[in-house]
């Protein structure tokens, strides 16, 4: 364990001040934007097909051009990448916010607004993530995550009441309003951020296939990498399918909607003193702990398939965000240190589009796979899948060496990379 003086180091860097103060503002009008949208679509037409449209819009954009996305965010300045984006999304959705308050928004307007937001998203998340490393010293990153996913999480908790509270009283669209506004103080926050350059500009850009390309070999080449990314496409398409949809109906049988809330709401509150305790913890071989730590998720579906019950419910979806969080930590912290910087973008950009793919995979084949088999034994496949993928990943021996020995970045990071 480190001193709790040294916790908070990374704030005594003005970059990351700004950087992750910037990242919070985003996160607290993201967490209010889909309340908002939610409403103003079910008042405009009351159909769950058109809301379905408006958010699928959002998150195929961003699937879509988020490797692109990568591309640009280690060809430019990423600072300056993350204030384009920021002011985009404040155009985009003062646009939605404009046509619900004066009662002109439609459909096809919604749908195209939010595919525009997803675009700016698969630009934006690359760059943030990747700015991280450069605005503290290399000894600070995990202290330098934990501070950022704190930040984030306290913003989604603070995020969601404050939509909730502006939909019920005011309106959705001035819920879309205050996330436009938030989009613009974010570009402001990014604009102070000021760090060195990773590219060599006496090097000639590649073309961006080139680029994809470099990146790719940049993902692959790396096996702890590319079997992390393996094992949690298949954990986040059963833990999205059992908890996001599975779970509900569960909650509607058995506990009801109100203690429903309550349970996802120990989960969130586990992953802020999972952050909390990130801070501190020290131990060479971060991410085989942060693989490991995902076995948290397997008691919460195993309650849910068995014994859906609140005096279990609760701590087991507290205890899962506690752990769960510490593999997010984990997880930025070793590929930021173990992955070159001028192609970190891109190899979170596939990273990312990895989860994004998984995730309504799962939520899809969840229903169809309950029918077939009962609702039970879905959640009960649900943990097994995840258990087996933490099994696979931490049976790899780039997992579990990489952080055994100092490794410089750009450097192989395993002794002996190999397919397991």
């Amino acid at each position: 364990m480190t001193h709790p003086s040294g916790s908070l180091a990374p704030l005594r860097h003005k970059p990351f001040r700004y950087l992750a103060g910037g990242r919070v503002v985003t996160m607290l009008g993201n967490a209010i934007a889909p309340i908002a949208l939610a409403f103003a679509v079910l008042d405009l037409t009351g159909s769950v097909r058109d809301l379905g449209l408006v958010v699928g819009a959002r998150s195929l954009m961003a699937a879509l051009f988020m490797v692109f996305g990568g591309v640009v965010a280690d060809r430019l300045p990423r600072h300056l990448v993350l204030v384009v984006s920021s002011v985009l999304a404040a155009a985009s959705q003062a646009t939605v916010a404009a046509l619900v308050l004066t009662g002109a928004a439609t459909i096809p307007w919604l749908v195209a607004l939010s595919a525009v937001n997803g675009i700016v998203g698969s630009f934006a998340f690359p760059a943030g993530q990747a700015l991280i490393g450069q605005t503290v010293p290399d000894e600070l990153r995990q202290q330098a995550n934990a501070i950022n996913r704190l930040g984030m999480t306290t913003a989604m908790i603070a995020g969601a009441s404050v939509g909730g509270l502006l939909v019920a009283t005011v309106g959705p669209g001035w819920g879309l309003a205050a996330d436009a506004a938030t989009f613009a103080l974010a570009g402001l926050a990014f604009a102070m951020v000021r760090v060195p350059g990773v590219r060599d500009r006496a090097v000639r850009s590649a073309g961006t296939l080139a680029e994809l390309r470099e990146g790719w070999t940049e993902f692959v080449s790396r096996t702890w990498l590319w079997v992390v990314v393996l094992g949690f496409m298949f954990l986040n398409a059963a833990f999205a399918g059992g908890m996001g949809v599975l779970g509900p109906v569960v909650a509607d049988d058995t506990i009801g909607r109100s203690a429903w809330g309550f349970v996802l709401a120990a989960n969130t509150a586990g992953m802020v003193l999972g952050a909390v305790v990130a801070l501190r913890l020290r131990v060479r071989r971060l991410l085989f702990l942060g693989v490991v730590c995902m076995l948290g998720q397997v008691p919460l579906l195993l309650a849910l398939a068995v014994e859906p019950a609140v005096a279990l419910l609760v701590p087991a979806a507290f205890a899962c965000g506690l752990a769960v969080e510490q593999f997010n930590i984990a997880w930025d912290t070793s590929v930021q240190r173990y992955v070159p910087e001028d192609k970190l973008a891109r190899v979170y950009s596939y990273d990312a589009l990895g989860s994004i793919i998984a995730v309504p995979i799962g939520q899809v084949a969840a229903g169809p796979v309950a029918l077939a088999m009962g609702t039970e034994a879905a959640l009960l496949g649900a943990a097994a899948i995840v258990a087996l993928a933490v099994v696979g990943m931490a049976a790899s021996r780039g997992v579990r060496e990489l952080g055994r020995e100092p490794t410089p970045i750009g450097a192989t990071p395993e002794p002996a990379p190999a397919v397991p």
